[in-house]
């Protein structure tokens, strides 16, 4: 298994904590049968060809709020779920799994394991996070009137619904790779901190802000697909680039003066895809970068590589 970003903590071996007890195979030989009789069907692993449940699972990393797992099943294991919701393998059983800044302290692994041998769950614990509060001077409508901003955002969140909705676990690797950091410049805002927007409370801060000049080249993190690239500026994300990952990861760049890149597009790691601005809801040049996991939205930073920190 190739060696993961999330270094801070070693590869941990999970067992579930009820298990299901495997089912006896017919020891009983089949004679006589004709070579045009269909097969029938599999017929369960005996109790000792089942694999042990204390070695089933690899986790690389910390299971936290806003944070990203990748894994592996190792033999026996046939499907995965997280907290009742599958989870994407790969034909070597790899995945990725993340948790949403408000992810509950607990989750739960259900590992299904393969003909007879049953299914168990894993229990993980998430760490809790602490979020920064910060106040922001500008209009949470986006600068537009609450009519005018209703009017224009549901078809701009309807196109990014649907953008995500034709990601598929295959369509890129980037998800395995060590992530870097799409521009190097100051982080001027972080994932999870509250913002009031002129004393109004408005949504979390969904990704991470760089504060780079008008016109910075900003390059693909990963190795992805481009599944949306906007032509007119949206309201509050202005200039938007989606870019899928595989595997159900995807990060968006938002406030962009220009995008390199079209729908379509298959982009390397490092590549460039656009020129940092501040288009859309914006109170100077910066780079917003969010990424998010099925519906749970994450921080950037858990994937990048710690020892390339921007400036």
């Amino acid at each position: 298994m190739a060696a993961f970003v999330l270094r801070s903590a070693p590869a941990l071996l999970l067992s579930g904590m009820a298990l299901a007890s495997c089912v006896a195979a017919s020891t009983t030989p089949r004679t006589g049968a004709r070579a045009s009789t269909p097969p029938g069907p599999a017929l369960p692993m005996s109790p000792s060809a089942c694999p042990p449940r204390d070695t089933m699972v690899r986790l690389d990393g910390v299971a936290r709020q806003g944070g990203v797992l990748r894994g592996q099943l190792l033999r026996g294991g046939v499907a995965l779920s997280l907290d009742g919701r599958a989870v994407p393998l790969t034909a070597d059983r790899a995945f990725v799994i993340a948790f949403d800044r408000d992810a509950p302290a607990t989750a739960t692994l259900g590992v299904t394991l393969e003909r007879g041998c049953g299914a168990f769950d894993v229990p993980l614990s998430v760490a809790p996070a602490n979020w920064d509060i910060q106040s922001v001077n500008a209009s949470i409508t986006g600068g537009v009137s609450s009519a005018e901003f209703q009017a224009r955002r549901a078809p701009e969140l309807e196109s990014i619904a649907a953008a995500r909705a034709r990601m598929t676990p295959g369509s890129s690797e980037g998800w395995r790779q060590a992530f870097v950091w799409p521009v190097v410049a100051r982080i001027s805002g972080r994932f999870g901190s509250q913002r009031i927007y002129r004393g109004t409370p408005g949504s979390y801060h969904s990704g991470v802000d760089l504060a780079a000049p008008a016109g910075t080249i900003y390059v693909a993190p990963a190795d992805g697909v481009v599944i949306l690239a906007a032509s007119t500026p949206y309201t509050l994300e202005g200039n938007l680039l989606l870019i899928d990952h595989g595997m159900g990861l995807n990060s968006a760049f938002l406030h962009s003066q220009r995008l390199l890149v079209k729908a379509g597009e298959v982009v390397r790691r490092g590549q460039p895809i656009g020129m940092v601005g501040a288009t859309g809801r914006a109170t100077g040049p910066h780079l917003h970068w969010g990424m998010k996991w099925q519906d749970a939205r994450i921080d950037p930073i858990t994937l990048v590589d710690a020892a390339d920190p921007p400036r």
